[in-house]
């Protein structure tokens, strides 16, 4: 499984509506959305009006119109969005539980191969489907305050600036600073 730009702007859109809720902003315009993660407007236009068709975020038109949340983010399980916007998460199609198609092996219930890119896909699934919308908002913001970096969406739309640059090399996750670490302490896998 890769994860598209198309999935990766979704996800990272609905983080950023999450993390508005948390500091309290009700509406976030789709300029501010696409500004504050240097994503090109016009295609997260169509990816908002995906997200809005399968009834993940709301919007409203106007001068003060925008989009936020249409459901609690403890709701949105990570691994619905990315099956909506990028499909299945099978590595390949002999191991997909809502896309199977026979592979060429002549012996599928033997395959090595098949039974690798199993535990693959049930992996992924695993994490994904185990973690919230409301999970990633809360690390985000929780590292974000940890670093003393300024919390997005807090100011009115006309008086934000943009926000500090992260050198590369800080922006770097090291290898325990995972989503999971974050959860739950010492976890390995």
């Amino acid at each position: 499984m890769k994860l598209s730009k198309k999935g990766e702007y979704a996800l990272r859109a609905l983080i950023d509506l999450g993390i508005a809720a948390e500091v309290g902003r009700s509406l976030v315009q789709i300029g501010e959305l696409a500004a504050n993660e240097r994503l090109p407007t016009q295609f997260l236009e169509q990816i908002m009006q995906v997200l809005k068709e399968e009834g993940l975020v709301q919007s409203a038109r106007g001068k003060f119109g925008g989009y936020r949340l249409a459901r609690p983010a403890a709701k949105i399980a990570v691994g619905h969005v990315v099956r909506l916007i990028d499909g299945p998460l099978a590595p390949i199609s002999c191991v997909s539980q809502t896309a199977y198609e026979k592979c060429s092996c002549p012996d599928e219930a033997h395959c090595g191969l098949r039974m690798l890119m199993l535990d693959v896909r049930n992996a992924i699934t695993s994490i994904l489907d185990r973690h919230s919308l409301a999970d990633v908002v809360e690390v985000t913001l929780r590292k974000m305050r940890r670093d003393g970096v300024k919390l997005p969406f807090t100011q009115p739309v006309r008086q934000r600036r943009p926000h500090a640059r992260v050198s590369p090399a800080a922006a770097r996750l090291q290898p325990i600073e995972g989503l999971i670490n974050n959860l739950l302490g010492d976890y390995v896998i």
